[in-house]
């Protein structure tokens, strides 16, 4: 067969990112998004999301996709993946309509024999309830991790495919497509599929609840949770990869909307979901780490406050569940001085917020620093530089950004995850 067309319906975060990775291998690739305005500035090189290595992908890629806001110019392609983001709402529920709204457009914009690929996240039994012969519709488990789109699109761990019968080969185009990343392929029923993503994050779930509650009490009794990992690591049962940062909760959406889908489910069919309950709670606890900290620490009743980063993440955009903009949402009686590399101040919707031109400005004049996304530039920050240009002495730092001991020996108090504070050395105090 000759090389396959693809399109992608929706070109925001996964939509953008997965086709782009698509055309690097060389296919044909058509990009729609309903958004025109969108559209031009994507084809015009104004990427609409932050990810490193992006910008260079598309350059290298641009002669092999084309975009547009025509839904009829899926029709020249042999395979459609529909790749809209999913919005959820406070409550981590998915608001399906705007999925449902496209894929009913695109399939009547598909050729006969075109196949259809649901690659954002949807609940168990979405798929299979589509208006498409069997033979030609799937779930395809997106891969995307915020800060990580590009890597994780071009190098796949493997790839989880959903289909009405698990023992038939794959139509040829599929194939062909999901063959040229070269990582295993796992077919199995639509619901399965549609829950392995699922399980995937409920086990990831399992281990930062476990990291923070573990770190909260190596808080409180003199341990340091981060001497701790590696032995956990060691373990054969537990591995290198396992997720035992201890954080601010759960953050970014998709983790609240499998913990909310399981609850939901779990509710309809009588099913035991208690853990995931008490996932939630822990992560509610988590989150107000930082809140709880500066309360305790600054007593003036009109204290400036510096916050570094906006972002739920590092080397991202998105502030969908922000642990800064949680802890901002907390500081109404507080004047406010915050910086963040790629995401606008005006995004802390905070009535007495100021943007700052860099992160040592930030921290001028403030009477506590809160370094509340992990971006590699705040780890250059130097705790003397801190010291002389603060106001006050408390910097919380969750992610460990700064060593502990040079800021404590450069008179700060500094306050981290999974550690008692490090007070100032009074040879090092203002």
């Amino acid at each position: 067969m000759s090389t396959p067309v693809v399109g992608f319906a929706g070109l925001t975060h996964l939509g953008l990112v997965s086709a782009l990775a698509l055309a690097s291998k060389g296919f044909r690739v058509v990009g729609y998004d309903s958004d025109a305005a969108r559209v031009r500035d994507i084809a015009a090189g104004r990427l609409p999301v932050v990810e490193p290595g992006l910008d260079e992908l598309a350059r290298g890629c641009s002669q092999r996709i084309s975009f547009s806001s025509q839904v009829e110019d899926l029709g020249a392609c042999d395979l459609v993946y529909i790749s809209t983001d999913v919005p959820t709402n406070d409550r981590g529920e998915s608001d399906l309509s705007g999925i449902s709204a496209s894929i009913a457009q695109v399939i009547a914009s598909l050729s006969p024999r075109a196949l259809l690929v649901v690659l954002c996240q949807v609940p168990p039994g979405f798929t299979r309830a589509l208006p498409l012969p069997s033979e030609r519709l799937f779930y395809q488990v997106e891969t995307l991790v915020f800060g990580r789109a590009v890597e994780r699109a071009t190098r796949p761990e493997r790839y989880i495919v959903g289909c009405a019968d698990p023992a038939r080969a794959l139509p040829e185009a599929f194939a062909a497509v999901l063959g040229a990343f070269g990582c295993p392929i796992l077919p199995m029923r639509y619901e399965s599929a549609e829950l392995a993503k699922i399980a995937i994050n409920c086990c990831l779930v399992a281990s930062v609840t476990i990291a923070n509650t573990l770190a909260e009490l190596s808080e409180r009794i003199g341990a340091d949770w981060r001497e701790i990992v590696p032995a956990l690591k060691l373990d054969a049962r537990i591995g290198q990869g396992a997720y035992l940062a201890p954080g601010l909760g759960i953050a970014g959406g998709n983790l609240e909307r499998d913990l909310a889908t399981i609850a939901r489910l779990s509710q309809e069919t009588g099913s035991e979901a208690s853990v995931i309950h008490a996932f939630v709670a822990n992560s509610r606890h988590r989150r107000d780490w930082a809140t709880r900290v500066l309360h305790d620490e600054v007593r003036k009743a009109d204290a400036l406050i510096g916050i570094l980063g906006l972002a739920y993440k590092e080397n991202t955009h998105s502030t969908k569940n922000s642990p800064a903009l949680a802890l901002i949402s907390t500081l109404a009686p507080w004047r406010l001085k915050v910086y963040d590399p790629v995401v606008p101040a005006s995004a802390a919707d905070h009535p007495r917020a100021e943007g700052a031109a860099s992160a040592l400005a930030a921290a001028e004049g403030v009477d506590a620093l809160a370094i509340m996304t992990p971006w590699p530039a705040f780890r250059e920050l130097k705790p003397a530089d801190l010291a002389r240009v603060m106001a006050g002495r408390a910097v919380v730092d969750p992610y460990r950004m700064l060593d502990g001991r040079a800021a404590a020996a450069a008179g700060l108090d500094y306050f981290t995850l999974g550690a008692p504070p490090h007070r100032a050395k009074q040879s090092g105090c203002a």
